[in-house]
């Protein structure tokens, strides 16, 4: 049993799960495991004899846009390893939309397959927030939605807790990071992050991150290639919740707010509560 699965309780994962029960694709599912065990390369591409377009950012797992007879889904197949992404992401938009959260996607399915597990999802169109021409213009509304997953409660997630602490985070911008960038000191976006780093240490944050915090509801993972903005209704949708977990409140922030991904996001004049 691996680590996801001891933590999350047993009655969060039915054998197959549903909003439908016969919307699971079991005859796609079985031939794109088959297709995984012999052509592993052929999932990296589209599918079109299968209605499946991939989609960019699945990283580890693979992605795609599948014309159901349903209309579109976002089919998501998982990497497999010591931690239930497909599951962890299920119970997680589960617990969301239990609580009023609507700001993400909507899990429709959750296949575990051992091999291959899948979760359908309703499709969400939209861009990635860090491709906007102004990126800035979402994130009052990524406050707004942060916010709004602070206040859903721990639920199945409370004794699924980050592994890293405040002091491993502070360590990595005061000492691991300087380190790397200074290899490549010569690169305008290091000699910025360089600045930040300064900064942020001269104000005296890593003491605000390392006081004590209560744990808040989180995705995991701060990367803001994970939140989409619809322009037509002017929205924005946190996604990828494979490593949702609990954590301190001030370690979310920082999160968000220092991955690689914003770099080119003005955030001077974003107020965060």
């Amino acid at each position: 049993m691996n680590a996801a699965r001891a933590l999350l309780p047993e009655h969060t994962e039915p054998e197959h799960v549903t909003l439908h029960r016969d919307t699971i694709p079991h005859d796609l599912l079985t031939e794109l495991r088959l297709l995984h065990r012999e052509q592993p390369d052929a999932l990296g591409a589209d599918l079109p004899a299968y209605g499946l377009i991939q989609l960019t950012g699945g990283r580890n797992n693979r992605v795609y846009r599948w014309s159901s007879p349903r209309g579109p889904v976002c089919l998501k197949l998982y990497r497999t390893d010591k931690r239930d992404r497909a599951r962890c992401e299920w119970t997680a938009l589960r617990h969301l939309a239990d609580h009023g959260v609507t700001a993400t996607s909507t899990a429709l399915w959750h296949d575990p397959h051992p091999e291959l597990p899948a979760v359908g999802l309703r499709f969400v169109p939209g861009r990635l927030t860090t491709a906007l021409d102004m990126p800035s213009t979402a994130l009052p509304a990524m406050v707004t939605v942060l916010g709004q997953i602070r206040q859903a409660p721990l639920g199945p997630f409370a004794s699924l807790g980050r592994l890293d602490s405040a002091t491993d985070f502070i360590r990595r911008i005061t000492t691991t990071w300087p380190e790397q960038l200074s290899q490549c000191a010569d690169e305008s976006l290091s000699r910025d992050m360089i600045a930040l780093s300064g900064a942020w240490h001269d104000r005296g944050d890593a003491n605000v991150l390392a006081e004590p915090a209560p744990c808040v509801f989180s995705c995991g993972d701060g990367n803001l290639d994970n939140w989409h903005w619809h322009d037509v209704i002017s929205a924005i949708y946190a996604l990828d919740w494979e490593f949702a977990e609990s954590e301190l409140g001030s370690v979310q922030m920082h999160e968000v707010m220092l991955p690689p991904s914003p770099l080119s996001i003005d955030w001077s004049s974003t107020v965060v509560a």
